[in-house]
């Protein structure tokens, strides 16, 4: 056994074997690269203890492993005798390095993550190799040079990439989709700060080992919850580790929350804000800091909850099953709430309003304010009647940030309350604007004047929503691909949350006419940082005559005929994502090209039955740009429609273009190297918006609709979705 070591010893000691000092660069090349990926695994993969503790605990790991699987390699030299030792204790050394980094969370893709090892080792070995070759005075100092030179060259240029933020590919002109003679707004800037001055203060346990400011810093102290039976998945590793961390369980889950309070009156409104699945150990709630103060200003209560314990972590993410439990914690807080408002003995009595409440949620949180508001009229939770409900608060508003939308198996249908969603084209988090979906599935009944909104913001990432998750949807060092260099500033994101979201608020709660800005987001354009705004928009008002979910008959509808002229294209389906996935809804698709036929390309509807319609309405549609390779489109044509309307008073022509201009197509590269972006789907996919262009009826009788048609001028080419064609009343339904 002493002789097997000792050959094995003599194999890898490079003076003994007189290697050649270039093999030697080689060795330490792959002894740099693997102790780098365990270094930068270590350091930004988060598990609670000291992150240079646990850089000394990988190194040592890393180390050992290297060593280890070094001798294996020399072994294999004794058995295979026609190669060298060194070449099999340099491959097995570092492929088994390399591979145990990578289970330890090294976290870059396969691809990326094996081209960058080729990389760095070859670089690495150009200049140990070279340095160790001058060294020991081989000749050919100039070759050796040369070979340090070109290694620095290459390092340069695989690592410039990363140090440089991005770019933008897809620079577009948003002037030239500008209108002009916008109608001002008469109510003042909801991002501005309000009139009234505020407390800050937090409510928890009052002994929570982690957060200081649930510990010994709560000015209100709060009784745990189980909410064990809603997150049966807190076992196993999960279970013991979390608890390790935090010092508590499941079925003593904390209700801890960050306050800012008017200082106004009692039954003050009651806005609840509650983050996504960011990792657990760097905590979301203090980065809505900026909404908690402007809206207590305008005088709204806001609570900004902490429910960070369910948060992914080293030891496992819950993958969505955790959804139902971020949903009942919300409305356990309403609880708490309730309790302090109604007990005489408590400073905060009579304090908040529990029947004009609105939930915000950002990202899985987005996805957790509708499942609140769902369960919110039950009464029992619907995945195990062991747990009784007993809320029933009066949830006027929801407001989903960047929302997921399929964490929780179920699809959350609402009626009658209010809705915004609003997202970033350059998330690369939730890649889709699913909050759309949800947008679907909220409907009104004729009694209520609730509305519902979606805006996409172009240029607006997942991170910046929140003030401490920053530019970089992923954490370090996968981060680095991460293309930010198109993104809005931080400032300008949220800069665009507080105005939609406190415009929401106060429409909300206190009735004011924001909803001009959720229908024509250029309409705020002084209030908002310069970027395109898409924006979908219903009010209970709002009556579709034709929405394309009536079967798949082109030319037959329910209620009407409908034929085209001179398009190329026209087909109807249910609108995908990028990534494949459904967005909730059917639209026709239209595509014309007419460049050298000088034709207008039209799309008419001819009615069965006459539509009863008031004389004053906003005539609607929805309308996004679609890519095609039938037809050469570079997604920047200018597309006007002009919408003939035969009524049994008369002709009208309504022009698009008096509102609105068609947005661009919306390319996004959300990684700065082409094969990364691969894993979102597409670069671009079919983005809707609302068009409302207002219709006056002349005649002093009934006036009756007809017949439509799209003509689309101004454009020989072109292709688009068309969707929800109808009337916005100025009455309700139950009015007429």
């Amino acid at each position: 056994m002493r002789s097997i070591i000792s050959q094995l010893k003599e194999k890898i000691q490079f003076k003994k074997n007189n290697f050649h000092p270039f093999i030697k660069g080689i060795y330490y090349a792959a002894f740099t690269i693997t102790s780098l990926a365990f270094f930068l695994g270590a350091f930004y993969f988060r598990t609670g203890i000291s992150p240079w503790l646990q850089v000394l605990i990988y190194l040592g790991i890393g180390s050992l492993c290297f060593f280890v699987f070094q001798f294996l390699g020399a072994w294999l030299s004794i058995i295979f005798k026609k190669i060298p030792a060194i070449f099999y204790s340099i491959s097995l050394a570092l492929l088994a390095g390399l591979y145990l980094a990578a289970q330890m969370r090294f976290n870059w893709p396969d691809a990326i993550y094996s081209q960058s090892i080729l990389l760095g080792i070859s670089i690495l070995s150009l200049i140990y190799g070279g340095l160790f070759c001058l060294v020991d005075k081989r000749p050919g100092k100039l070759f050796y040079g040369a070979l340090i030179v070109i290694g620095l060259l290459l390092s340069y240029w695989t690592l410039e990439p990363l140090i440089n933020s991005g770019e933008d590919p897809h620079m577009l002109n948003l002037d030239n989709f500008s209108i002009d003679n916008l109608p001002t707004i008469q109510e003042d800037n909801p991002s501005q700060k309000g009139n009234y001055s505020f407390e800050y203060f937090t409510y928890g346990s009052g002994n929570d080992q982690r957060r200081p400011e649930y510990n010994e810093q709560v000015k209100l102290t709060t009784q745990p919850v189980d909410a064990s039976l809603l997150l049966p998945e807190w076992k196993g590793r999960k279970k013991k580790w979390r608890e390790k961390y935090w010092g508590f369980g499941i079925e003593n889950a904390p209700i801890n929350g960050r306050v800012w309070m008017p200082l106004k009156g009692n039954k003050l409104p009651l806005i609840m804000i509650v983050h996504g699945n960011h990792s657990m150990e760097h905590h979301s709630d203090p980065g809505y800091q900026y909404l908690g103060e402007l809206l207590a200003s305008r005088g709204f209560i806001t609570v900004s909850v902490d429910e960070n314990f369910i948060n992914g972590t080293w030891s496992g993410d819950f993958r969505g099953k955790e959804m139902p439990a971020r949903a009942w914690l919300l409305l356990k807080h309403l609880k708490q709430w309730e309790q302090w408002t109604n007990n005489p003995s408590s400073e905060l009595f009579e304090k908040a309003d529990l029947n004009n409440v609105i939930l915000i949620g950002h990202s899985r949180g987005g996805e957790a304010v509708s499942i609140a508001a769902a369960y919110n009229k039950l009464n029992h939770f619907p995945d195990n009647a062991q747990v009784k409900f007993d809320f029933h608060f009066g949830i006027q508003g929801l407001i989903a940030i960047a929302p997921t939308d399929a964490r929780y198996f179920r699809r959350i249908e609402l009626e009658d309350v209010s809705y915004l969603s609003i997202q970033g084209t350059y998330d690369a988090d939730e890649a889709s604007f699913f909050g759309l979906r949800q947008y679907q599935r909220v409907s009104f009944s004729d009694r209520t004047n609730h509305m519902k909104s979606g805006i996409l913001i172009h240029k607006a990432n997942h991170g910046q929503f929140n003030s401490i998750w920053g530019r970089r949807d992923f954490g370090e060092p996968y981060g680095w691909f991460l293309n930010t260099g198109a993104l809005l500033s931080g400032e300008d994101q949220r800069q665009v949350a507080k105005v939609f979201i406190s415009a929401f608020a106060e429409r909300v709660f206190n009735q004011k006419p924001y909803d001009s800005i959720f229908s024509q987001p250029y309409l705020a354009q002084d209030w908002l940082p310069k970027t395109f705004y898409l924006s979908n928009y219903q009010n209970a008002n709002s009556e579709f005559i034709i929405d394309y979910e009536d079967g798949i008959d082109l030319a037959n509808k329910t209620n009407a005929f409908i034929k085209s002229d001179g398009i190329q294209i026209w087909r109807e389906e249910e609108l995908k994502m990028r990534d494949g996935g459904v967005q909730g809804t059917n639209a026709v698709i239209l595509g014309w090209d007419d460049t050298n036929e000088g034709s207008q390309p039209s799309y008419s509807i001819d009615f069965k039955d006459s539509i009863l319609i008031q004389k004053e309405s906003d005539f609607i549609f929805s309308v996004g740009r679609y890519d095609s390779e039938q037809i050469d489109l570079n997604g920047q044509e200018p597309i006007d429609i002009k919408i003939d309307i035969e009524t049994s008073s008369g002709h009208y022509e309504l022009f698009m273009s008096d509102t609105k201009n068609l947005a661009p197509l919306l390319k996004i590269k959300y990684m700065k190297f082409p094969v990364m972006n691969t894993s979102f789907g597409s670069d671009w996919e079919v983005n809707m918006e609302t068009v409302a262009l207002p219709f006056r009826s002349s005649a002093n009788k009934k006036t009756y609709l007809k017949k439509l048609r799209f003509s689309f001028i101004n454009s020989s080419k072109g292709m688009i979705a068309l969707d929800n064609i109808g009337f916005r009343h100025s009455i309700r339904s139950s009015e007429r």
